[in-house]
């Protein structure tokens, strides 16, 4: 399936110009769609305008090494938890020269999950340099490669959203 069939090419090139109105980068930080937010944006010619890094933290080392989420954050909550989205959302921005950035983390499945945190459960975070930072969990359906599209699609209308909202 290519971005174009999911409509997520559409999205990219909105959040691109939206941030090159702003002047603005934005960062990922991603573990459950392990990349593919960053490779929807960077599909777009010209994103080097909008675009300034990515993270893909599969593991919780890499989590923390990478973008300095605590560890008792992820003893306490998890990785796929509204406290790790937005410790990674924040550790991107911290690292990177974005004004925005997204964390998504969550089980794609097809196993992983638990009946607190079914296959589906994910976590997005999006932080700006202001400080705010929105987090939101949704439940997504599907099989693995559906709750991954479905996660950058969500994550790409979420950027969007805040970038559109911050003044």
């Amino acid at each position: 399936m290519s971005l174009t069939d999911t409509g997520l090419d559409t999205r990219a090139a909105e959040l691109l110009r939206v941030l090159k109105s702003r002047r603005w980068l934005c960062a990922t930080a991603e573990s459950c769609t392990g990349g593919l937010v960053a490779g929807a944006i960077t599909a777009i010619a010209g994103s080097s305008d909008g675009f300034d890094r990515g993270f893909i933290t599969y593991t919780n080392a890499a989590k923390v090494e990478l973008l300095g989420v605590p560890v008792t954050t992820l003893d306490m909550h998890g990785a796929v938890s509204e406290a790790t989205a937005r410790a990674m959302a924040e550790g991107a921005l911290a690292r990177s020269a974005a004004h925005v950035a997204v964390a998504v983390t969550g089980i794609a499945g097809p196993s992983g999950g638990t009946p607190e945190k079914p296959v589906g459960t994910v976590w997005f975070a999006w932080a700006v340099r202001d400080g705010r930072v929105v987090a939101e969990s949704r439940a997504l359906p599907g099989d693995r490669a559906a709750v991954r599209l479905a996660s950058v699609a969500i994550a790409l209308d979420g950027l969007i959203a805040v970038v559109e909202s911050t003044h």
